[in-house]
């Protein structure tokens, strides 16, 4: 992979931002890349959907709790935060939480809550964004209730791009979480070149959207490196881990990098990537 273009603008000291949904994401996909970047450039992680909600839960969100055995979303997301800083400082790498609400407990506007406080104590669904799981946050669907938070992911990432020749890495929303389908769609919609990673683990299930590969004409580049040393680092998010891995097994294989028609070698009408200056 030694002639990708990803590879050599960061072997040329190009700085490096990695938008990650959640707060593991970004190791999970990328974490021998960034192994390697830490120690030739500057390494920045953005964290967008960094809190849980406030009781009440719902059933998609409690189930999710137990599943971390943790009662609280707020006290998970807490110790989530912590386990996020303390791998990216181990890697070298700065990280920003951004504090947005994880989509499974974000609420709609409370005009647009439609029922008193009562009823969404006993049935909390229909105050919710995406009321559950398997049926609205991994449909890769964007509500029309949130139309805002897309305007604020779109207004971040366009601030995390502005520096010029800064490698952009987003989602490829494998998987089809709503929160990688945010993120992914303001990248795009930013106008920066963008690279965009393949969602792991997800991937070892699932395809990328062909429509979204098509539509931005993406070939896929992988990255072998560094791979042992990334286990550690996701076995590190214990929170996550047993949910995730179920029996333990982390499989360890290659990360899977997109790239557009300008950052692909030979395709820039001035000869190399965009990223280079």
């Amino acid at each position: 992979m030694a002639a990708d273009p990803l590879t050599a603008a960061i072997d040329a000291g190009t700085p490096l931002v990695v938008l990650s949904p959640h707060l593991d994401d970004a190791v999970l996909s990328c974490g021998a890349l960034m192994a390697h970047a830490a120690g030739r450039t500057q390494v920045r992680v953005a964290t967008f959907f960094t809190e849980g909600g406030c009781p009440p839960y719902t059933f998609s969100g409690r189930r999710y709790l137990q599943q971390t055995g943790q009662p609280d979303a707020e006290r998970l997301y807490r110790d989530r935060r912590a386990e996020d800083r303390d791998v990216l400082e181990r890697l070298g790498v700065d990280w920003l939480h951004l504090g947005l609400t994880d989509g499974l407990f974000r609420r709609k506007p409370t005009a647009s809550g439609g029922h008193p406080g009562w009823v969404r104590r006993v049935l909390p669904e229909p105050a919710h964004v995406y009321p559950t799981y398997r049926l609205h946050v991994c449909t890769g669907r964007i509500s029309r209730y949130d139309a805002d938070t897309l305007g604020c992911v779109q207004a971040l990432v366009e601030k995390l791009a502005s520096p010029p020749h800064t490698v952009l890495l987003a989602p490829s929303a494998v998987g089809a979480h709503v929160d990688h389908v945010l993120v992914r769609t303001a990248a795009e919609l930013s106008g920066q070149p963008v690279a965009y990673y393949s969602d792991f683990p997800y991937n070892q299930r699932h395809c990328p959207d062909p429509a979204f590969v098509e539509r931005n004409a993406l070939v896929e580049v992988e990255w072998s490196r560094e791979l042992t040393s990334k286990v550690a680092l996701v076995r590190a998010y214990r929170s996550q881990t047993d949910a995730l891995f179920p029996g333990g097994r982390i499989p360890v294989v290659p990360e899977i990098y997109l790239l557009a028609p300008g950052e692909r070698a030979g395709d820039d009408p001035v000869g190399g990537s965009r990223w280079l200056s």
